[in-house]
């Protein structure tokens, strides 16, 4: 088994914190940043348990960058 360092973006909606996975475009959600964390690593992991070799070649993306920008609101 080998392992990968992907990205997780959480964002807390109302009472729950969504989960993203950008790379493959994979969800989850948790009570806690905690939660969402672990519920996202095992969506990422079922989903290259499950995912055709096709699937995941078409799904990755090799690179994902997360930034802040500033920008004028009026």
């Amino acid at each position: 088994m080998t392992r990968q360092t992907l990205t997780a973006i959480l964002e807390r909606e109302g009472d729950v914190y969504v989960a993203l996975c950008p790379e493959v475009d994979v969800a989850s959600q948790g009570g806690t940043v905690e939660e969402a964390t672990n519920n996202l690593r095992e969506a990422v992991e079922l989903f290259f348990e499950s995912a055709s070799p096709e699937e995941i070649k078409q799904r990755v993306k090799g690179e994902v960058y997360v930034t802040r920008l500033e920008v004028a609101v009026s």
